[in-house]
């Protein structure tokens, strides 16, 4: 759609990822889709919060029809805590972050040698309790290195020192490990179309391995990224599985290895595979102009992340692409490839960091106005 097209002929699809830290993804949808309305009131505004499988995930599930579960799970830290799911017609979307992630830490608060995915798997347990078939695992924001056996562990397995005792919660204690039994893992997995949703591609260890590429965002040190590092080897060569530098293996702390290796989950892009579980193809068929965008828009987004993947399905459809987004770092060149033909940053309106998040609600109200402004007169 060119410039000035005719607002009463226009349908706007927001489609865009959290202001992490400031907004959620429904939240962002809302103050855009306000601020649309109000500079061209004729305009129809659907809303699709998004999510690439990180934090946010579930969310972005349930806005879109999905019905929200809650289960008692095990935290990073081996505390109980409530974690949500998302459940449609025997499809469930599971987000380990809301088991096993950061922001299940007190603030200031690492365990990088520790922390467990034991409820990232008691919480694949509850999906299949409620009778999933097809599970769609959400790997991003996780608070843990133990290359998933917390999670499998959860599900069935055991990992057993020499002397047969089991081995402790985290990563550290995987170098430890002398026997990993995985005839005990639920058999309902068999049955089951696990889907490993994550932006990353990294291998399980080495240069570019979970350890050293994540582990100082969890506290490590570079003591610890060397001893999470030699476990997780370890931990690769007792498994005996050849999965270690498959794409996605090194995701969420190794937690990508064990669903690869053990569950036998099939890794997909997370945005790609949630813009098909949030039915964002039909959404965007209705489509004259979509508004994508996330907190920041740097070179991370270009590898991966949501706003990238809605603005090549919308090319691909040939549905122009606007994005918003709190702090803007790319090129116009470089926007232009992504597909994106213009981004509004919060930054131009309040220079000020600090307020410009405090404030993020009614400065992206005002950027969806100039979006309106250019795109839809």
């Amino acid at each position: 759609m060119a410039d000035g097209a005719d607002a009463e002929t226009a349908r706007v699809l927001v489609a865009a990822d959290k202001f992490k830290g400031s907004l959620t993804a429904v939240q962002v949808a809302e103050r855009v889709t306000a601020g649309l309305r109000r500079a061209a009131p004729g305009t129809a505004v659907e809303a699709l919060p998004v999510a690439d499988g990180g934090d946010g995930t579930v969310a972005a599930a349930v806005a879109a029809g999905f019905e929200r579960r809650e289960a008692r799970v095990t935290g990073p830290l081996g505390d109980r805590v409530t974690a949500a799911y998302a459940l449609r017609q025997g499809t469930a979307v599971v987000e380990m972050a809301e088991a096993s992630g950061l922001q299940r830490l007190p603030d200031g608060v690492f365990a990088p040698l520790t922390a467990t995915t034991y409820g990232s798997g008691e919480l694949l347990r509850a999906a299949l309790d409620a009778g999933a078939t097809t599970i769609v695992f959400g790997v991003g924001g996780s608070a843990t290195t133990d290359g998933g056996a917390g999670m499998l562990a959860a599900l069935g397995a055991r990992f057993l020192a020499a002397d047969g005792s089991p081995v402790g919660p985290g990563g550290g204690a995987l170098s430890r490990l002398a026997e990993a039994d995985l005839f005990g893992l639920d058999p309902r997995l068999a049955g089951v179309d696990l889907i490993l949703a994550g932006d990353v591609d990294n291998p399980l260890t080495g240069p570019q391995g979970a350890p050293e590429v994540y582990g100082r965002q969890k506290g490590a040190s570079e003591e610890d990224i060397a001893v999470l590092d030699a476990a997780l080897t370890h931990y690769a060569s007792v498994l005996g599985r050849r999965a270690a530098d498959l794409s996605g293996a090194g995701a969420a702390g190794g937690v990508g290895y064990g669903a690869l290796v053990a569950l036998g989950a099939r890794f997909r892009p997370g945005i790609e595979v949630m813009l098909d579980v949030l039915g964002f193809a039909p959404a965007l068929a209705r489509a004259t102009l979509v508004v994508t965008g996330e907190g920041s828009l740097d070179e991370q987004t270009l590898r991966g992340k949501a706003p990238a993947g809605v603005a090549a399905a919308a090319r691909a459809a040939g549905v122009e692409v606007v994005a918003v987004c709190g702090r803007l770092t790319l090129s116009r060149e470089a926007l232009e490839r992504a597909g994106i033909r213009r981004a509004y940053a919060l930054a131009d309106l309040e220079p000020d960091p600090a307020l410009s998040m405090a404030r993020a609600g009614p400065l992206l109200e005002r950027a969806a106005e100039s979006i309106a402004h250019d795109f839809l007169r």
